[in-house]
């Protein structure tokens, strides 16, 4: 039956939506200049076999209760009602609690579920643990940007400020002459934002400043990395070696006189420390062009070249996402700084440095005057957390010491961990060893949509609805289309929202006030809404009641011009406007991070070998990048994501040359293997990428031939099979999974389809519509 058209969103654009049978059809928002074609993959995904219908038990933990278990993610699930599901739930949260404390506990969240600002899947499982337990073992900082968000702040101040109120592609467009930018601009990264993303704009900023004159330089091994609308340079050089490439950069500008001294000496500390390490002076290393092009592959004249263009121009340095996913990724992010200040830029209309411009919608943009409320997530009674990254570490040795940011800490022994809104299959490295962590708990209790990963080694699996079955406001501090968002469907199956969920736990745990506070989910909308028009009232902009703004579909808000204004004001009055930094000035030196005493990372950037790097047994660099067929693993088997992928395979591209000396073809089956595992996918062969380097996305839904392997095969195509499990640093202990190495030859073995989209044994069902 075909129903009226009604306004939702999305993380990766706002649009209307119909359902006509068992499909939706979709219309963009039809102010959005370049809609995202990761919309399609929600035509088919209400009724998809993939989805959890009814709640679901772990036949081990059922029969045998809560305790470590080598059969997560290889045994069967038993169905059962909501109601003993739930009250299994709160008894085991009772007990954990009972026994262990909130520090028993880990709440295990990445936040990007859902658009809707209260069906915010983080902020649900954060309250429920808060006010129900008293609190929980937390994360800190992001798989996306976990080196950075700890770095920056150390040397200019908080990440956001660079990221989300740095230069904007409306000063790039009308200012900048260069745009330097390591790791790229893809534009299939920024046609996501966390919160809704109305209009995309960074294809049309882009043609307009290409139009000016603005040159654009992509340093990327993967020529994809820069759109075509930039009609810029793609600059190749080895994986995870731009902090090399920068220093024989900054040695030629050192050399050539072209460095500004100026502004060195007056906005910056630690100069004087950088050209000593540069020089040799510090430790007997000269580290010139010549030295760079060793390990960089690009040619000492090309980085002289590179270097002297540079000079006298308004230059902006960019800095992708990608380059600090990776051994040492803190070094890439600081010298893009140095790079940065050394030609005296920073302040500058469309020129300094900026971090992660494209890696998402958000950045580059304008601010709403005023930020939507965001759902209170009360307080947790501990202190306790772990970088987001270490999750299998910290359930692999409770008990044992690390380094986090000038701090030595202690990893909490965690029994119980409740996860909704996210899937650390898809996110995390090294999956077998994540499989075993897991495996430690008592139990893994989850909220889902549908079988992923994560849910296939869960012990209780809750049906969670989808955001098209669900009413929510959309909105995001960047973009000036706040979106009511209409239910597009009924849920599926006995799928309920998580806040359904968490309130009747919440009820059976005693405390179902302290986390409702008395509303439904209708109830919290038109509350938050609220305090957003009273926000605006203190400003005079005066908004619509809930019940006009619900019929409209939609708010515009007022925006404020306000690209760069931390790093401007800076610039225009350093005696009036210091930085948040220990010294008010841009770090090259920190203090602050010498005075860690960290080998691996020093008090200024450095070039640090990394622990992986081709070898004879594992001749070629893996480049586990974003997809630009779906966020993360969302809908994987959605019609956009499917598509892209051959014979159900994902896509690995490896350049013709290399093809070609290994006997590989178009569209053959290959598999790439290091000591952690192997993984299948389908060939692509381009001249896009420099040998030597092969590319497979990230997202691919984790499917192992045999799940319990210490070294699995997954014939769908995650590359996270193959990534290696370790911290950026001791500073900021983040994700270092872009980057791994790897064999590759012409898959030999049997070829069996793609099971990642059945049902686990004993949970096969159908719901019709």
């Amino acid at each position: 039956m075909t129903q009226k058209s009604v306004m939702h969103s999305a993380h990766w654009g706002a649009f209307q939506a119909k359902r006509s049978g068992e499909h939706l059809l979709i219309e963009p928002f039809r102010s959005d200049p370049d809609p995202s074609p990761l919309l399609q993959n929600f035509h088919r995904a209400l009724n998809h076999p993939a989805r959890v219908a009814r709640p679901m038990i772990r036949r081990g933990w059922l029969e045998n209760g809560p305790g470590p278990d080598r059969r997560r993610g290889a045994d069967e699930y038993v169905t059962v009602s909501w109601e003993e599901a739930t009250q299994r739930v709160a008894q085991e949260l009772k007990r954990v609690g009972n026994a262990y404390g909130p520090a028993g506990i880990f709440g295990g969240s990445y936040g990007w579920s859902s658009a809707g600002r209260f069906h915010h899947a983080q902020s649900q499982v954060h309250r429920f643990l808060n006010t129900t337990l008293g609190g929980y073992v937390r994360s800190v900082n992001s798989y996306s940007s976990g080196a950075a968000s700890v770095l920056l702040p150390h040397i200019v101040g908080d990440m956001n400020e660079i990221a989300r109120r740095g230069v904007s592609w409306e000063e790039i467009a009308h200012h900048s002459e260069v745009v330097v930018a390591f790791g790229g601009l893809a534009l299939k990264n920024a046609q996501v934002a966390s919160g809704g993303l109305s209009e995309h704009t960074e294809r049309g900023f882009m043609q307009q400043a290409a139009r000016r004159g603005t040159r654009f330089i992509s340093v990327s091994p993967l020529q994809s990395d820069l759109p075509e609308e930039a009609q810029g340079e793609w600059l190749a050089l080895r994986p995870g070696t731009d902090a090399a490439f920068m220093l024989g950069v900054l040695s030629v500008l050192i050399a050539g006189g072209l460095t500004d001294e100026a502004f060195l000496a007056r906005y910056c500390v630690g100069w004087p420390q950088m050209v000593a390490y540069l020089c040799g002076r510090e430790d007997g290393v000269v580290r010139d062009a010549q030295w760079a092009a060793s390990i960089c592959g690009i040619s000492s004249d090309r980085i002289a070249q590179f270097a002297r263009q540079l000079a006298g121009k308004r230059v902006l340095v960019t800095v992708a996402h990608a380059l600090q996913r990776a051994e040492h990724g803190e070094q890439p992010v600081w010298l893009g700084l140095v790079l940065a200040a050394a030609l005296g830029q920073p302040g500058l209309p469309g020129g300094g440095f900026t971090y992660a411009l494209g890696a998402l919608g958000h950045y580059g943009k304008h601010h709403n005057l005023v930020s939507f409320p965001a759902l209170p997530q009360g307080k947790n009674g501990i202190d306790l957390f772990i970088p987001v990254a270490r999750i299998a570490d910290m359930l692999l040795n409770p008990g044992a010491s690390f380094d986090y940011n000038g701090q030595r800490l202690t990893y909490p022994h965690i029994r119980l961990a409740y996860w909704a809104g996210g899937n650390p299959f898809h996110h995390h490295q090294d999956l077998a060893r994540l499989r075993q962590a897991f495996c430690q708990l008592d139990t893994l209790i989850v909220h889902e949509s549908a079988w992923t990963a994560s849910a296939r080694h869960a012990d209780i699996v809750l049906p969670a609805t989808m955001t098209l079955e669900r009413e929510d406001i959309g909105g995001a501090p960047t973009d000036r289309h706040l979106i009511a968002m209409h239910p597009v469907a009924e849920p599926y199956g006995e799928a309920r929202d998580d806040y359904t969920i968490f309130r009747e736990l919440a009820r059976q745990l005693g405390r179902e006030e302290a986390f409702s506070e008395g509303r439904d989910a209708r109830g919290w909308l038109q509350h938050l809404y609220q305090q957003l028009r009273e926000k605006l009232a203190a400003h005079q902009v005066q908004t619509p009641e809930f019940s006009e703004f619900w019929q409209q579909g939609m708010l515009t808000l007022p925006q404020l011009k306000d690209g760069g204004r931390m790093i401007n004001a800076f610039r225009a009055n350093p005696d009036g406007a210091p930085l948040p930094t220990p010294s008010g000035k841009i770090e090259i030196f920190s203090a602050k991070i010498a005075s860690f005493g960290y080998e691996n990372c020093l008090g200024h950037p450095v070039w640090r070998e990394p622990q992986q790097k081709p070898s004879t047994d594992y001749p070629f660099w893996l480049i586990a990048n974003q997809p630009a067929t779906r966020l993360h693993s969302q809908l994987d088997f959605g019609d956009y994501s499917q598509g892209a992928k051959r014979g159900g395979r994902e896509v690995c591209s490896l350049n013709r040359q290399d093809a070609a000396a290994l006997g590989i073809a178009e569209d053959d089956i290959i598999e790439l293997y290091n000591e952690r595992g192997h993984v299948l996918a389908s060939a692509r062969l381009t001249d896009g990428l420099l040998t030597g380097v092969v590319q497979l996305p990230t997202g691919a839904w984790y499917d192992p031939i045999d799940p319990t392997a210490a070294r699995p095969l997954c014939r769908h195509g995650n590359p996270n099979v193959l990534t290696l499990d370790v911290g950026t640093s001791s500073l900021a202990q983040g994700c270092s999974g872009q980057i791994t190495v790897v064999q590759v030859r012409k898959y030999a073995g049997e070829v069996t389809p793609v099971q990642a989209f059945i049902p686990p044994h004993g949970s096969v069902q159908r719901v019709s519509a």
